[in-house]
This record gives C-alpha cells, sequence and structure tokens, in this order.
C-alpha cells in the first residue's frame, strides 16, 4: 500500500486499475485539470525543466525522489497513508465505534462541504501565485515556487478522488467546479475569500506561505483526525508535502530580514528611507506585510461562535488540532471556552460552550504556532544586534469575520475610532506606497548562484544540491 503506480496513466496507491468506472470517471477529468494548468498554472513555464521532488511513496523514511521534469508532464496523482487496521473514531457523538469507510447518508452533505472547500484553495494558491515566476529573486526561489504549485495540483487530485469515489454525480459535479471557479474573479470567485486576495510580489508570496499554508496545516491536521477514513488518510499524506511550503515561507522572510540586517548594519542606518534607497526592505514594512497576511489568514478559522463547527465536531467529521494527545473526554460535554466580545467600545471575554467555539480553539492552537516562528525571525534580528522586534498582531485587529466583523482595533488590541484607524491605516497595514516599493524591486534574476540584492541566499540548496545548482533548465 505504501508505493505508489507509475505505470498508470494516473499515479496511484488506491488500486485505482480495480474499480474501471472510477478510473474511466477520473481519467476523463485528467484533461480538463491539464487545461486548468495551461490556462492559469505558471505563466510562460512550458518548456522549463525544473527540479522537482516526486512522490514514489507514502512511507515517510524515503517518500520522494528528485529529478529535473516539465511541469506540465509531472505525474500528480492519488496517494492515501496506509490504513489503520481496526480504526476507532475517537472524538465526538460516535467515540469508540469503528472507522467509516463509507459515507453515511446523513452526514454527506456536510462532508462533502468539507472537501470542497479544502480542495477549493489547492487551485486558488496556484492561481494567485501564477505570475509570480516572472520576478523570481533566484533560481533556487524560482525552483521552490513550482514545487509549491505542483504540490497543490496533486491536494486537489487528492480532494478530487474522494468527491469522485465517494460522493456519486453529486461529487463529479462538484470536482468540474472546481477547475471552473477562479481566483479574484468577480462573477465566479473562490469560496474563502483570503484565496481571491492577490500575491502580487514575492514578500506577499513568503509571508503567504508562511501564514496561510500554516492555515492549511491546521484544518488539514483537525481533517486528519475525521472518522471517515478515507479523508484522515489523504489528508494526513498531504500533510508531508505542506512541510515545504511553510519552510519556504519561513526561511524566505528569514532571508529578507538577514539581507535587510546586514545593509542597515553597512550603512549604520535604521532610516525606512535609507534602507529604501540602498535597494532592501526595511523592518517597519515587514511588520506591516506580517500584519496583513496573519489577520487575513486568521479570519480563514471562521466564525468565533459557529454551530456548524460544533456539528463538524459532535458528528465525527473533523477533529481538533493534535486530538489524541488532549486528556478530556474528546465529546466536550458541559466544557467552556472563552471568545472575544466587544462591549461598549472595549473588547471583552465571554465563555461560552465548547463545542461552539471550535473555530476559536483551532485558531489559537495556530496563532500560537505561528508566533513561535516569529520568535525565531526576531532572533535572526537580535543575532544582527538590531534592538527591532517584530510580533503578532492582536488577533481583533483587522477582522473581517465573525463578532470581531469590522471592529477598528489596533494591533496592540485597542478598540479605535473610525478616525484613529483612517489616520493610522498605513502605519498597521501595507500602504499603496509600502507595496509600489517592493513591487520596485521585483526583477526576475535566474543565473544559477545569483540572488536579488533585496534577498540573502539560503544556507543550503536543496536535496543536499549546491545553492548554485542549475534547479530549472529553460529549453
Amino acid at each position: 500500500m505504501s508505493s505508489i503506480n507509475y505505470s498508470e496513466k494516473i499515479p496511484n496507491n488506491v488500486n485505482l486499475s480495480e474499480d474501471r468506472a472510477l478510473q474511466r470517471a477520473l481519467e476523463s477529468w485528467q484533461p480538463d485539470f491539464i487545461n486548468w494548468w495551461d490556462d492559469m498554472g505558471p505563466e510562460g513555464t512550458t518548456d522549463a525543466s525544473v527540479y522537482l521532488r516526486t512522490a514514489v511513496s507514502v512511507d515517510p523514511q524515503g517518500w520522494a525522489q528528485f529529478g529535473h521534469v516539465k511541469m506540465r508532464d509531472y505525474r500528480w496523482g492519488i496517494f492515501l497513508n496506509p490504513g489503520q487496521q481496526d480504526r476507532k473514531i475517537h472524538f465526538g457523538d460516535h467515540l469508540g465505534e469503528d472507522a467509516w469507510q463509507d459515507v453515511p447518508g446523513e452526514y454527506r452533505a456536510n462532508l462533502r462541504r468539507i472537501i470542497v472547500t479544502q480542495g477549493d484553495t489547492e487551485p486558488a494558491s496556484v492561481e494567485q501565485q501564477r505570475h509570480l515566476g516572472l520576478t523570481a529573486p533566484s533560481m533556487y526561489d524560482l525552483r521552490n515556487l513550482f514545487q509549491i504549485n505542483v504540490e497543490e495540483g496533486r491536494h486537489l487530485w487528492a480532494m478530487v478522488y474522494l468527491l469522485h469515489k465517494h460522493f456519486g454525480r453529486d461529487g463529479r459535479e462538484e470536482a468540474d467546479a472546481l477547475l471552473q471557479r477562479r481566483s479574484g474573479q468577480e462573477d465566479n470567485p473562490r469560496i474563502l475569500q483570503a484565496f481571491n486576495e492577490q500575491t502580487p510580489d514575492w514578500l506577499s508570496f513568503f509571508m503567504f506561505t508562511y501564514f496561510t499554508d500554516r492555515d492549511g496545516k491546521f484544518q488539514l491536521c483537525a481533517l486528519a483526525e475525521s472518522a471517515f477514513d478515507p479523508l484522515a488518510r489523504t489528508t494526513k499524506f498531504m500533510l508531508t508535502e505542506e512541510a515545504h511550503h511553510m519552510f519556504v515561507g519561513e526561511s524566505g522572510v528569514g532571508r529578507v530580514i538577514n539581507r535587510t540586517c546586514q545593509v542597515m548594519n553597512e550603512l549604520k542606518t535604521d532610516d525606512p528611507k535609507k534602507l529604501r534607497e540602498a535597494g532592501v526592505i526595511d523592518l517597519p514594512t515587514l511588520q506591516r506585510y506580517l500584519n496583513f497576511h496573519f489577520s487575513v489568514t486568521i479570519d480563514l478559522f471562521g466564525a468565533d461562535e459557529s454551530s456548524n463547527a460544533a456539528t463538524f465536531y459532535s458528528t465525527g467529521l473533523k477533529g481538533r488540532y493534535e486530538e489524541g494527545k488532549r486528556t478530556d473526554d474528546h465529546q466536550l460535554r458541559g466544557q467552556t471556552y472563552r471568545v472575544l466580545n466587544v462591549v461598549n467600545g472595549q473588547l471583552v471575554e465571554k465563555e461560552v460552550p465548547m463545542l461552539n467555539a471550535l473555530n476559536e480553539v483551532l485558531r489559537d492552537d495556530y496563532i500560537k504556532d505561528s508566533i513561535a516562528g516569529v520568535e525565531r525571525w526576531n532572533k535572526l534580528i537580535e543575532k544582527a544586534g538590531i534592538p527591532f522586534r517584530l510580533k503578532t498582531p492582536h488577533k481583533a485587529f483587522h477582522r473581517n469575520i465573525g463578532a470581531l466583523s469590522g471592529v477598528k482595533v489596533s494591533p496592540e488590541g485597542q478598540v479605535v475610532s473610525e478616525a484613529e484607524w483612517a489616520a493610522r491605516h498605513d502605519e498597521w497595514l501595507p500602504s499603496g506606497a509600502d507595496r509600489a516599493f517592493v513591487a520596485s524591486l521585483m526583477g526576475r534574476v535566474v543565473e544559477p548562484g545569483k540572488f536579488a540584492n533585496w534577498i540573502a541566499p539560503p544556507a543550503m540548496g536543496i536535496n543536499r544540491q549546491p545553492v548554485d545548482f542549475e534547479y530549472v533548465r529553460f529549453n
């Protein structure tokens, strides 16, 4: 079960050839996927051979091999983690029962909605990143972008397989619709707002892969607990690939910080104007980008009080992050959790039933994880001897979902007036001038071993290759 069959038209480890109807249905979806890739995948890359990793097994030891591949020829496929014999449901109303191999009729609509929403984020991020290759700061970074793009494509395949196999005609229609929506399109946008935002430059890309792909990690971890066994097994393997996406974000921002600190020390200045004139991104601008991407991402967890979240948990569809490590009753009866509200212009906490606050529980787990990485960035600044700290803004800052939607709150967590928000908006979030400046730095550098002036080289290359390896061959 752990090895992947690459001799079939659709590589897989689910014995696809034994289900002829499903195989035919997926083979008829495949050309539409390739057409979507040609239309919306990375721009101007048809002939490039990219040093990509391809999954050859779902065993965590030695699961991928590396080699130069044209992205259009990448072998996307369907890979599930091995099944666990006699797996039991370990949370919710069905605690202790056998995990489901098929979709229970009464949970069909909710499960389909969960799978479609997850599936929709995968092609959306490829669409958002479509033009970035034209302004890559190095060949190393270009390769990392393309690796993320092909893996988002494979994660789309993962969800489409579940839709086709378990949801009949409805599932096939939903799988088709996943290729018809477009990020940012007015009449047929992607489902979640963060996936309709533009990713116009590489600083945005690094912030997106650090913060928004981390949301993906937490959502996938919650789905990996699911009582619906095929979904749990699919998302567990997706998590193996997702780790690289967050690495690209964390190391990318870290390299921007290293280069900025180097120039600050060379010029002996922290003046943003002088640093911009030297062609690097000043730390206050990095903080504003961080504020934007963090706040947009925490909205993805949904409303702080949600009857849907309670239903998904109680019915066993979606667990908590690391459900198995928690020591409560895994049914949350009579338990409460604190969520934020605004009363008389002040942020106040209120106790609500924990079942209804599960979006907030997951959001808080995510925030803790995000802060840990921001602290690693601060160590780089500290090491350079510069007295500046990046920090995540208050979770009520710049929120557009739930009870905090539209409330004006500073990054420090103070409720402010509309007038103060308007006056200080550009101090807290990237201004048009910030975005124009960052855009002005974006010029394509693709000679092996060369890097744009605003970013430091990585400490090491990919898969033990040197940093100046030919990661992309332009044929």
